[in-house]
């Protein structure tokens, strides 16, 4: 890709930025340059929002059936598959995570939201409502389901590919034209995908990809002519842009932070959750709104546990990501390993201990690596265990009296998802309902999948993705009365 710059992908096409500027994507594993990517701007934005809105209002589009729609889908997902390789080493090298994984996850997952929400178009409809007129008059009354319009979606960089199936698939379903706007650290997926679409049939405009920094994400949410933004992102970011909708009051979907608590019971299995809260935490280098930050142990097991936990960090492969023995890469920029470490610090300042990791790894002078870490004695008021680091950081808290768990649990901002760990199934069922959070894993942890409905309580977000839920994110329902007497 040296020396080309990546165009952004508006109306079916490749095009340059206006301001004609463009901006390096850099390998985290390396710190290196990729590609050159047109920097999309507030202007660029105004032609992809004409762009959808042409495509929107074109009959080729708005009166295409759902049969024909569903096909589009899995046409889509298909080609996701053939080119799975690619997209999984692009990935690889605009993000650092290893690009097995990221096939065997990120790419996986991305084919298999799309074929999911391929199903909806010809599900999805209203429904013919029994009412009651005062008058007495004979009166059918029925619901539409109609698309919201133009959708503006904005994803983030830990898992660039999958944050995009994830809002494309229901909008395009619910028969939405979208922007997107992927981060400016991981834009290459997101065009390339944006070209698989135009290969599928899609119809120009429906599918419109904008790399851009801040700007073009604030131009998308106050664009007059968008009607629905969803965002993945940071708390901080999503009060933004709820600020910044309120112009046309278009729709907002946000999933936002997390800083998910991991529940140790006296009676669970040590080997198992050691093994599920080392993934939870390690994978993806930390990166995912719902890494299992907060490991509440209790007191009786917790060394025991640390103790492994420990040692199934220590068997981390720490490498570039293109590597097939690699298990854990770097972080995606210098900035956030800044963070990361700038955390370990506040922890260790507050009284807490580093049991393993908190540093860059020894063999690694290159990139932006850090070592799993395990922060242990750590109280409920630090800062470690308050705020989301966003890395591969566990923060480990004891506890012995099950009602200052749950306060201690629920004492947080956030509310994203937890794992709970007892072979008890009422004592499971009982925390489960005390735990506020949008996503429960019993004696598992980050299963996710696009038939069950994901979000957050508190300020982890603003309604739910995947399912049913999702479909209705991106669509408006109608009434209509109609008298027959």
């Amino acid at each position: 890709m040296a020396g080309k710059v990546q165009g952004l992908l508006i109306d079916g096409q490749r095009v340059p930025a206006l301001s004609g500027e463009s901006f390096a994507t850099i390998n985290p594993a390396t710190g290196e340059e990729i590609a050159q990517v047109a920097r999309g701007g507030a202007a660029d934005i105004d032609r992809a929002v004409a762009a959808a809105r042409r495509a929107f209002e074109n009959p080729a589009w708005r009166r295409m059936n759902a049969n024909d729609r569903s096909l589009l889908l899995y046409r889509l997902a298909d080609l996701i598959e053939q080119h799975a390789d690619e997209l999984a080493v692009l990935e690889c090298l605009d993000n650092g995570k290893p690009w097995l994984f990221t096939k065997a996850v990120e790419i996986e997952g991305s084919i298999k939201t799309f074929r999911y929400f391929a199903g909806w178009p010809t599900k999805f409809g209203g429904e013919t409502l029994p009412v009651s007129p005062r008058s007495g008059a004979r009166i059918l009354n029925y619901t539409t389901r109609e698309p919201v319009g133009v959708a503006g979606l904005i994803v983030p960089w830990n898992y660039p590919m999958s944050m995009a199936a994830w809002k494309i698939a229901p909008a395009v379903a619910a028969g939405c034209c979208v922007i997107l706007k992927p981060a400016e650290q991981t834009p290459l997926t997101a065009l390339r995908l944006g070209e698989l679409a135009l290969e599928a049939g899609f119809p120009a405009g429906v599918i419109n990809v904008v790399p851009g920094f801040g700007e073009a994400g604030a131009a998308l949410v106050e664009h007059p002519g968008v009607d629905k933004v969803a965002f993945t992102g940071s708390t901080a970011v999503g009060k933004a842009i709820v600020r910044g909708s309120t112009g046309n009051l278009k729709k907002v979907s946000l999933e936002l932070g997390g800083k998910s608590p991991q529940i140790v019971l006296a009676d669970a299995d040590l080997d198992a959750a050691a093994a599920s809260i080392a993934a939870g935490i390690f994978f993806n280098q930390g990166q995912t709104c719902t890494a299992g930050s907060r490991l509440y142990a209790h007191a009786s097991v917790a060394d025991e546990l640390l103790e492994r936990i420990a040692a199934h960090a220590a068997a981390q492969k720490i490498g570039n990501g293109l590597d097939d023995a690699t298990t854990f890469g770097p972080l995606i920029s210098q900035e956030q390993w800044d963070v990361v470490s700038g955390y370990v610090n506040i922890g260790q300042q507050e009284g807490a201990r580093v049991l393993t990791g908190g540093r860059r790894p020894a063999d690694q002078a290159k990139g932006f690596f850090f070592e799993p870490t395990i922060l242990a004695s750590a109280g409920p008021d630090m800062r470690v265990v308050r705020e989301e680091i966003f890395g591969p950081v566990l923060s480990a808290l004891t506890w012995t009296d099950p009602e200052e768990l749950v306060r201690q649990a629920n004492d947080s901002e956030f509310g994203l998802s937890a794992g709970i760990w007892t072979n008890d199934l009422k004592t499971a069922h009982r925390m489960a309902e005390a735990v506020k959070a949008g996503t429960v894993w019993i004696n598992c942890f980050n299963m996710v999948d696009p038939a069950s409905p994901f979000g957050g309580y508190k300020q982890s977000g603003w309604g739910r993705e995947h399912g049913r839920a999702a479909m209705e994110l991106y669509s408006e329902t109608k009434s209509v009365w109609v008298n027959l007497s």
